[in-house]
């Protein structure tokens, strides 16, 4: 099973855009931070619907970000290279995903589902997953994300 299969099926059981992306990646991380699953799900689950449902950059890309950063991150603040690279690597995951999508806003990925920005999440229904992309775009950013990290060997 691929890192988006892993990262669609926690959205169909629930899981926010984030929440899936970062669920996909939970054994590797938590190799590298100690942190388990459940830790990690509820410290990205404010990114859920373009941060807290306002539709801004989209959770899916703002969790496999995440995901970068606990397993490719740097810590020094002076350390130049490592942030050159990192930010590298966002820009590459961020500018694929537009490519593959023509966004990264929740809100134009959305257009035309008649989707709110209100604070209340909408009922997981079967007409929820048919008229939003959400489920495939959570796939699609953590295979993104897994591309990137195998590419820089950090898989």
């Amino acid at each position: 099973m691929t890192k988006g299969e892993k990262a669609k099926a926690r959205f169909k059981e629930g899981y926010n855009c984030a929440q899936s992306v970062v669920a996909a990646f939970a054994p590797e991380i938590s190799l590298g931070t100690g942190l388990d699953s459940q830790r990690l799900t509820a410290a990205v689950s404010g990114f859920g619907g373009g941060m807290g449902r306002m539709r801004e950059v989209c959770g899916a890309v703002s969790g496999a970000v995440a995901v970068l950063g606990f397993l490719t991150g740097y810590s020094d603040p002076n350390d130049s290279a490592a942030k050159k690279e990192m930010y590298g690597r966002v820009r590459e995951l961020m500018n694929a995903f537009k490519d593959r999508n023509g966004s990264c806003i929740c809100r134009e990925l959305l257009a035309g589902t008649n989707a709110d920005d209100g604070c209340v999440p909408e009922e997981r229904t079967a007409e929820y997953y048919r008229k939003r992309p959400c489920a495939d775009l959570v796939e699609t950013a953590a295979d993104l994300c897994a591309e990137i990290l195998q590419k820089y060997n950090r898989s």
